[in-house]
């Protein structure tokens, strides 16, 4: 009977480096997605986000005969990933089937980015109306807002963001970054990924968001874009939120032709050791660093061609 269901809650406490390859190790076999929590502190305004605690990622396993199977195998792909980094060991409590929804949804609270913007789980009402929120269903686990890299590149695109233009999003995850150019006046955005769940997450939450009709979404990356794949081929604003290695290689595949002439760039997914020969990257195909910001590790940048 679903009155006897329980939930296995599976929490690792890790760094900002590790904790999306920890997520990742976990949306295997969790139901309902993975929830990543931080404590953030902001300025004295509370306006702009200076830096981030430990990633507390959380996961759900129903509580059958398939439980322990689930449970080693994600032991042991924390222990591969711990051969690269060291990871505490994951802790372990059950939770009632009354309880469990609730439990994972007092993870998420609102967080503001920069002057304008708002990261709103879904199922709130805006606590802070002069915001412009932007609704996320945090259970699909592409891209939920909590991470740095989300939020640097919100705080960077909220900078440079121009009204009734085309925007191209490469890598869109769960699409908060499309959905947030759209809320701040974009004409219309592309959202691309090579990962379906991702397209299908950009949809939903673009239909919560009810910027649908503005928003483009399909399978592919700069060289699908470039040959013609859908209706936008350049753009006065690219965003790509996605590690450096993958962004170099972007570069290599004509990211920079994406960009129009005096558009802009933003690039997030960079740890701060990684940064120059990113730029070095970007210099050499004609754009121009005119802003880097930082939280943690990760670093935030804007270019302009």
């Amino acid at each position: 009977m679903v009155e006897d269901i329980s939930w296995l809650e599976v929490k690792i406490i890790c760094d900002g480096e590790i904790a999306e390859s920890v997520s990742e190790i976990l949306s295997r076999y969790v139901t309902q997605g993975v929830v990543t929590e931080t404590d953030a502190i902001y300025d004295d305004a509370e306006e702009i986000l200076l830096e981030t605690g430990e990633i507390r990622v959380f996961g759900y396993l129903i509580n059958d005969e398939t439980v322990e199977e689930k449970r080693q195998k994600i032991e042991e792909g924390l222990w591969h990933l711990s051969i690269i980094k060291p990871i505490p060991q994951p802790t372990y409590q059950i939770i009632h089937n009354e309880d469990w929804m609730e439990s994972w949804k007092k993870y998420y609270n609102p967080i503001k980015i920069g002057k304008r913007l708002l990261i709103l789980p879904a199922w709130l009402e805006n606590p802070y109306p002069e915001r412009v929120a932007i609704k996320i269903d945090p259970s699909m686990a592409f891209g939920t807002g909590t991470h740095p890299t989300t939020q640097l590149c919100m705080l960077l695109t909220e900078e440079v963001m121009k009204q009734n233009t085309n925007v191209i999003d490469v890598g869109c995850g769960s699409g908060i970054l499309s959905i947030t150019v759209l809320k701040l006046g974009a004409k219309r955005a592309l959202g691309v990924d090579l990962d379906y769940p991702s397209i299908v997450a950009t949809k939903k939450n673009a239909e919560i968001n009810q910027v649908q009709e503005k928003i483009e979404v399909g399978t592919g990356s700069v060289t699908e874009i470039l040959a013609g794949t859908f209706s936008i081929k350049r753009a006065e604003l690219v965003m790509v939120n996605i590690l450096a290695p993958i962004i170099i290689r972007l570069f290599d595949n004509g990211l920079s032709k994406l960009i129009k002439e005096n558009g802009y760039l933003i690039l997030s997914g960079i740890l701060d050791h990684q940064s120059n020969e990113v730029i070095e990257k970007a210099e050499n195909t004609g754009l121009q660093l005119i802003k880097k910001e930082m939280i943690n590790d990760w670093v935030g940048m804007t270019f302009k061609k």
